[in-house]
């Protein structure tokens, strides 16, 4: 069965799987079948021809049946296209064709617009980014090797955040093309290949570039290498969660751990955020993402407790407490769930209001009975009340 869409109904339940952070074994165990079973669903070797085994796994994977039939469009996923996202693909697209002579004066300034950028990122500001992108990604084909693998790490998170996973691939690819034989700035670009990998559902891709990067850096010890090394293989240990390889992923977390030790907490020119607390927060997202909510929480209230939960970027915090909210979730806690939501909304908006997870996050909790205290506004604010 494959209802209006041309899409098949197993490519859709593999999508809302990835999108679940479910692995196929996970999903297999809620619906009581093998593993098999479910992989051969979703690669159409096995047909859906029973309307109340969609049912069971749209139940699984919280979503309407009609969802999964191609016959009505998720409202969680709205919310319209940024302005300047057809710039930025435009400006992807321009790639090589035009190579201007560098001129040191307008590095520098386009050096200052970059900072901002990224601070503007980093504070969520997602539209204004993107807004910016176009002009910047023009102008960076003529700079420095280092101002272009930030210029196109950049683009690739924002990307990322609004759900255009193959897109972000194609700018963090040219991140690391940008690179060239610089190790520490390769190690960098790749943090942003394995994102826009496991955005994508490609974890196994992400999990293989994430640890080679890593192995060439951790070896060193400064302050780049170890938060460019540490944060590479906590982005491998989160794919190989995902993966269902949870002890390789404990192993990964707690090299991530030795590195965190290590690292003087300092400047942080390549933008990781890396350090003991974000080494703990990947703990609870892994936690989240192997279906095991009372360590996912019991972990999440401790590290939050933490100073240096405080100093992250706003954009990080907000991330983070989307996952947080799925614990809650996932551990049947509708108003804990709808907590964290509120919060991130008032650490990071976009995170809630913007970003395409984000509000499918929200339409799910708004669906609970009762709504938890000021998810319903927050649902209504952004048009997703059903």
């Amino acid at each position: 069965m494959t209802g209006r869409s041309e899409l098949p109904i197993g490519r859709r339940m593999a999508q809302w799987r990835v999108r679940r952070r479910m692995t196929q074994q996970a999903l297999a165990d809620r619906l009581g079948k093998s593993k098999s079973w479910v992989d051969k669903v979703e690669r159409g070797a096995r047909a859906l021809d029973k309307f109340s085994v969609i049912q069971q796994i749209a139940e699984a994977l919280r979503v309407d049946p009609a969802v999964l039939l191609g016959q009505q469009s998720p409202s969680t996923s709205g919310g319209t296209t940024p302005d300047g996202l057809d710039g930025v693909r435009a400006a992807l697209a321009r790639y090589g064709l035009f190579q201007v002579p560098e001129c040191p004066t307008a590095t520098v300034d386009l050096g200052r617009q970059l900072g901002y950028a990224w601070l503007t990122y980093q504070h969520a500001r997602y539209t204004q980014v993107v807004r910016a992108l176009p002009g910047m990604l023009d102008a960076a084909q003529a700079a420095t090797p280092e101002v272009r693998v930030q210029m196109y790490r950049l683009a690739s998170s924002v990307l990322v955040k609004l759900g255009e996973a193959d897109l972000a691939w194609l700018a963090a690819d040219r991140a690391v093309t940008a690179a060239g034989g610089d190790r520490t700035l390769a190690g960098a670009a790749s943090i942003s290949i394995g994102s826009a990998l496991r955005a994508a559902g490609r974890e196994r891709l992400a999990l293989a570039a994430t640890i080679a990067a890593a192995d060439r850096l951790t070896a060193g010890r400064s302050t780049a290498e170890l938060a460019v090394g540490g944060t590479l293989l906590l982005q491998a240990a989160l794919a190989a969660g995902t993966c269902g390889e949870v002890r390789h992923a404990g192993d990964l977390m707690n090299r991530a751990s030795e590195c965190a030790d290590l690292f003087d907490i300092g400047d942080d020119p390549h933008r990781t955020c890396f350090g003991p607390v974000a080494v703990e927060l990947a703990r609870v997202v892994a936690a989240v993402e192997g279906g095991d909510a009372a360590e996912a929480i019991g972990r999440h209230e401790v590290v939050i407790r933490r100073d240096g939960w405080r100093r992250l970027p706003a954009e990080y915090r907000g991330a983070y407490l989307l996952d947080a909210a799925r614990a809650y979730l996932l551990a049947g806690d509708l108003a804990g769930a709808g907590r964290m939501l509120v919060n991130a909304d008032g650490v990071a908006p976009a995170e809630v209001r913007v970003r395409p997870s984000g509000r499918t996050l929200l339409a799910e909790i708004a669906r609970g009975r009762p709504a938890p205290a000021g998810v319903a506004r927050l649902a209504t604010l952004v048009g997703l009340t059903r």
